[in-house]
């Protein structure tokens, strides 16, 4: 069994070394001289460190700012820290249990009361994990069973009308594909993240009412009279009613979005539908999306009673108004989606297992558990490696800014290029980058970051890397390919091509930017044949 590592943060070396003889035996311990040192490392391998103790004083960057730091990283949340003070003062005291320090040791150091302290520090943190782990498991199970059952009961209606085991499922993802290009695409229908996942699993629902239908008229293979049709139109007021005479949970937000899908999902926009004729955004956005969801599914779908049409044909049928009026707006989005629709049904995209995937992933993310499942922390270092092993053997350069702790990020091999460290706070003020680009340049790349918008986020520079004793770096728009240098003086030309980063939340908030240098010749190690645009993609 792995050794838990400490590391020890002091600017004393025989502090260190005190600590160490005391705990080298039972942990794996690392050392750093200063704050700055310290951040760098836990930058590296936060997930690693199972607790540091950091001292309050040190030059370059004290202990409190390093707790500022590592908070505004959310790395206190799985990394726990003792503070070392012989300061007991009130003031210091508090400041440091604000900012997330779980215990103290006061110098001159007790040998049992560190290992102590360390150790049930460490065993704390220990369970704490478990438990969230486990609370993540329970959750993950928890959401599969309800959605198991609303799959379940919405099947047990296929099965009735003899229809496809896929529908739920194409309804669902097809459902989600147009809610989010409709977020997109306005803001008028409120549809946050947590509304549209609302609304693809009540998607699942809306032919509930089928299920008092008799067979007869379910599963006729012909055209139905007009009592017939009557009869099959009554599904969505029946199903709708099925929903509303619920003993229990009838007020429940899923409840009452299924209640609506279920009865309107047949409405039109130019109010030729049923049950209600209501017309435009008096049918509800829920009831508009599972709608021409269903309508799409049910052309390209083959039943008893016709055969499937193609996707070219189902959509020009659905422009065309031949399967009644949509909404303008959802009829571009629909077009937009197109090729996404089309994978789906043809099976080339596994969406909605993508859906649950990323629903999860909010879910544990708005818990905090995320940071505190070891399975998914085992992953993320894992993501960890591969993009540091790639970096490595393409001579990667790249860089990584989070402005919440305004924190810059530098691979290893665009450090050594660059001749500054691999973690730099506050860049826009650092004199290591500052002495590098110059301050003008350095706020003027700040702001052009910050100016991007979330559905436009690339932005590409070009760098120019000078040869000469000292090196000379220049970055200029990248319509300027040529810069002014002394006569015979060599220069290489990269694109610096970057991303801005945004919150899932709405509104979307910049929260950083990550970018890359890439010759201009596009023949960068195992990416050769790659270029801009396709690059564009990747990032």
């Amino acid at each position: 069994m792995a050794m838990e590592r400490i590391l020890i943060v002091d600017d004393s070396e025989m502090n260190r070394e005190i600590l160490t003889d005391m705990l080298g035996g039972e942990y794996e311990i690392l050392e750093a001289c200063n704050g700055k040192e310290a951040i760098t490392l836990l930058n590296k391998r936060s997930t690693e460190i199972s607790l540091v103790l950091l001292d309050m004083v040190m030059p370059e960057m004290n202990g409190i700012e390093v707790l500022d730091v590592m908070k505004k990283n959310s790395w206190l949340t799985d990394t726990p820290v003792i503070m070392i003070s012989a300061d007991d003062s009130a003031d210091t005291i508090h400041k440091a249990y604000e900012l997330g320090v779980t215990e103290f040791i006061h110098r001159p150091f007790d040998d049992l009361i560190v290992r102590r302290r360390c150790q049930n520090v460490i065993n704390l943190y220990a369970k704490q994990r478990k438990l969230m782990g486990l609370f993540a498991d329970q959750f993950y199970e928890r959401e599969k069973e309800s959605k198991m059952m609303i799959d379940i009961l919405a099947h047990i209606v296929e099965f009735r009308n003899n229809e496809c085991g896929m529908h739920v499922v194409n309804v669902q993802t097809y459902t989600n594909i147009l809610a989010e290009a409709m977020a997109e695409k306005t803001d008028k229908y409120g549809l946050t993240p947590e509304k549209i996942s609302l609304i693809t699993k009540t998607a699942a629902l809306h032919d509930v009412g089928k299920i008092c239908i008799p067979d007869a008229v379910l599963n006729k293979p012909g055209r139905l009279t007009d009592e017939e049709f009557a009869i099959m139109k009554s599904h969505s007021a029946v199903g709708s009613e099925m929903l509303n005479d619920l003993p229990f949970h009838k007020n429940e937000p899923l409840v009452k979005m299924a209640y609506a899908v279920a009865r309107w999902h047949h409405e039109r926009w130019d109010g030729r539908g049923y049950p209600d004729r209501l017309v435009g955004d008096d049918i509800p956005i829920e009831a508009q999306l599972v709608s021409l969801a269903d309508v799409y599914d049910a052309l390209t779908a083959e039943r008893c009673y016709k055969k499937a049409f193609s996707h070219a044909t189902a959509l020009e049928m659905i422009t065309k108004g031949e399967c009644g009026q949509f909404n303008p707006l959802l009829i571009e989005c629909l077009n937009e989606r197109a090729e996404q629709m089309r994978l789906v049904k043809e099976g080339g995209a596994d969406l909605n297992a993508e859906y649950d995937v990323r629903e999860f992933a909010k879910e544990l993310l708005k818990s905090d558990a995320l940071y505190s499942s070891d399975r998914l922390l085992h992953l993320l270092e894992y993501e960890k490696m591969k993009s540091r092993f790639f970096e490595g053997i393409t001579g990667g350069c790249s860089f990584e800014y989070n402005a919440e702790s305004k924190m810059l990020t530098i691979s290893e091999n665009a450090a050594k290029v660059l001749g500054v460290e691999e973690t730099i706070i506050d860049p826009v003020h650092s004199e290591q980058l500052i002495g590098v680009f110059g301050q003008e340049k350095l706020r003027e790349l700040s702001a052009a970051f910050r100016s991007l918008p979330p559905e436009n986020p690339i932005v590409q520079f070009n760098f120019h890397e000078v040869e000469g004793e000292p090196k000379l770096f220049r970055i200029t728009d990248s319509s300027e390919t040529n810069i002014q240098t002394p006569a015979n003086t060599k220069y290489t030309t990269y694109k610096l091509v970057c991303r801005a980063t945004f919150t899932i939340a709405e509104p979307q908030r910049y929260t950083g930017v990550i970018g890359k240098l890439v010759p201009l010749e596009s023949e960068y190690g195992i990416m050769k044949g790659a270029n801009i645009g396709d690059l564009k993609g990747m990032l």
